[in-house]
């Protein structure tokens, strides 16, 4: 199931990092590369420093945004250091590698790596199911883009052989996927603006509290569609009185 596993780079400045990025994942059996509104091309570099895992290079995906590349994943998983002012979910890198490796066993997971300089920023953190922090010694915690996608690499493959020698027996789960959840934020925010619970005017962080609630709840698809029927009755309600108006 590796081959379920996308790791995503977003924003990406030096085509040196492209290239070893490739190299750490392929070491690991993982060959899905995309890179998100990349600001450089692959190049020579780029194929020197993936060092044999030009095939990774060869068959990445570049695409404008980073909703565009994980679009279809229904787990995503986000490079973060820990904040104390957003108290997303949290994981360390061994709880990423399990979570990518049983989520993979039912179709595209992700995992994504900001911009070399600051990362993700706040939008793109959004959209992340978990943010996954490294706990790098806190006095020199200067891990490049190839370190940080190799560690967390080596862990998904890690527990990837795990279930390979005893297969979690688990009732398979249907998540909805990325644009699906983005869909549903957009048709909540959409709901909420008309009945007023949000101020158009002053929305403050209520987007923001309840994508972090669903994301760290995890519908499934089933719960998913209930919701959404929910915000599509609320809709109704509104037109039929509208009509008898």
């Amino acid at each position: 199931m590796l081959g379920n596993i996308r790791i995503v780079l977003v924003g990406t400045s030096h085509p040196g990092n492209i290239g070893s990025a490739a190299r750490a994942m392929k070491t690991m059996g993982l060959s899905q590369l995309y890179l998100a509104a990349p600001r450089t091309e692959v190049d020579g570099k780029s194929t020197a420093l993936a060092a044999g895992a030009g095939d990774v290079l060869d068959s990445l995906v570049v695409t404008d945004d980073l909703q565009s590349a994980i679009a279809d994943c229904s787990l995503v998983i986000g490079t973060s250091a820990r904040s104390r002012t957003h108290s997303w979910p949290m994981l360390d890198a061994r709880q990423a590698g399990r979570k990518l490796a049983q989520q993979s066993e039912q179709g595209p997971v992700a995992l994504v790596f900001g911009r070399e300089n600051h990362g993700l920023n706040n939008e793109e953190l959004q959209m992340c199911h978990f943010h996954v922090c490294i706990p790098a010694n806190p006095e020199y915690s200067s891990l490049n883009l190839a370190q940080a996608v190799q560690l967390i690499s080596y862990e998904t493959r890690m527990a990837q052989l795990e279930l390979e020698e005893s297969p979690a027996e688990e009732e398979e789960v249907d998540y909805p996927d990325s644009a699906q959840m983005e869909g549903f934020y957009q048709h909540l925010e959409k709901v909420l603006l008309f009945t007023g619970f949000i101020n158009q005017a002053h929305p403050g962080q209520i987007i923001t509290k309840l994508r972090r609630l669903f994301n760290r709840a995890r519908p499934e698809q089933i719960e998913m569609n209930i919701l959404r029927g929910i915000l599509t009755s609320i809709e109704r309600v509104d037109s039929t009185n509208r009509n008898r108006d």
